[in-house]
């Protein structure tokens, strides 16, 4: 189940959230109504040098403070307040979402290569680990996460999302399987500027919880998705991995199809396979992963879950339904279905 979308325009043309919108409801089919969400980027283009974190409060008086007071030991919040939101007659506002725009003090973490980054990864574990009643769930720069439990009109119509506007969007309707429909489980998942939108089951996830737990990376939002973008960025960030080489470590090919490669593709896959071992992941899945720079597609090694692609201009369309692809674009170019494994990846030019 699970209808997940994207949409980027390679020229930086900005959208707004009117389409996407659109084109989530069209796969109502596939969710649940207990959560729904929408990334995007470029809606924060006054604070594109400071990083947007989106909280979750349960409560503003009594778990706002302690926050504030880590977010100052690291840094300077430089604007703050709640995110806008619009009741909807069938949505239960059980958070209170809340931005800051925090610029990290770098010096305090100078033997890094990327401090600002790392600093921000540390206080987001920080929060969602050890402040009860605070929940970050998107830190990334001139982007956001917009998700909460209900249908994926609803959550539009709750955030007003076709306010915003960003050449880059994501979107999820999601259908909970293993575990409860809260707003912290809705997706998109995000980290710095990763954000993932995922259909699937990732069985592997207690190998790769504790994979990524040993590089002090921790899963405290009870789903599988959130591994996947831990994972990414450890492999693309941290370790350098090109975005092909990420994918093919998380869906290897199997060791019968790297046997029969040319020397040095199977010398490649071999060494890919034995260094990631831990972070190979298993089950049916479809993954839309997104950063500020590119878009990028792919399934499971036998593509248990549907995934289909599309242009039209400098647009780039990745979803689990052509249906939903053609609401958003009827003029649509070229439609095509990626093989299993195989990533689709757009870049914004330049």
């Amino acid at each position: 189940m699970c209808g997940i979308i994207g949409v980027m325009d390679r020229g930086r043309k900005e959208m707004d959230g009117t389409q996407i919108r659109r084109a989530l409801a069209q796969m109502n089919e596939r969710g649940s109504g207990e959560g729904a969400g929408y990334a995007v980027y470029g809606c924060y283009p006054e604070y594109r040098d400071c990083y947007a974190l989106h909280v979750f409060f349960d409560n503003i008086h009594e778990n706002k403070q302690a926050v504030d007071d880590l977010l100052g030991q690291w840094g300077r919040i430089v604007h703050e307040g709640q995110i806008p939101t619009y009741d909807q007659p069938n949505l239960r506002k059980i958070h209170a979402p809340w931005r800051y725009f925090f610029k990290p003090e770098k010096s305090l973490m100078s033997w890094s290569p990327s401090p600002e980054d790392d600093i921000v990864t540390h206080v987001v574990m920080r929060i969602n680990t050890d402040h009860r009643g605070a929940l970050v769930i998107s830190s990334g720069k001139n982007m956001g996460v917009f998700k909460a439990s209900g249908w994926p009109e609803e959550v539009a119509d709750f955030y007003r999302i076709q306010d915003y506007r960003g050449y880059l969007w994501l979107g999820h309707n999601r259908y909970p399987t293993n575990t409860p429909g809260w707003w912290g489980g809705a997706h998109p998942f995000n980290l710095l500027g990763w954000s993932v939108v995922h259909n699937g089951e990732i069985t592997s996830y207690g190998t790769n919880q504790r994979y990524i737990q040993s590089y002090g990376y921790h899963c405290t939002m009870f789903t599988d998705t959130e591994v996947v973008a831990y994972l990414i960025d450890l492999l693309v960030r941290k370790h350098r991995l090109p975005e092909e080489l990420a994918v093919r470590a998380l869906a290897p090919p199997f060791w019968d199809e790297i046997d029969v490669m040319g020397e040095r593709e199977r010398k490649l896959n071999t060494a890919l396979r034995l260094t990631y071992g831990p972070a190979l992941m298993n089950g049916p899945f479809a993954i839309v992963v997104a950063n500020p720079s590119m878009m990028m597609g792919f399934t499971d090694r036998i593509k248990l879950r549907p995934l289909v692609a599309g242009e039209c201009g400098d647009r780039l369309y990745i979803s689990s339904e052509e249906a939903a692809i053609r609401r958003m674009e009827p003029s649509v170019e070229r439609i095509w279905m990626p093989r299993a494994g195989e990533p689709v990846i757009g870049r914004v030019n330049g």
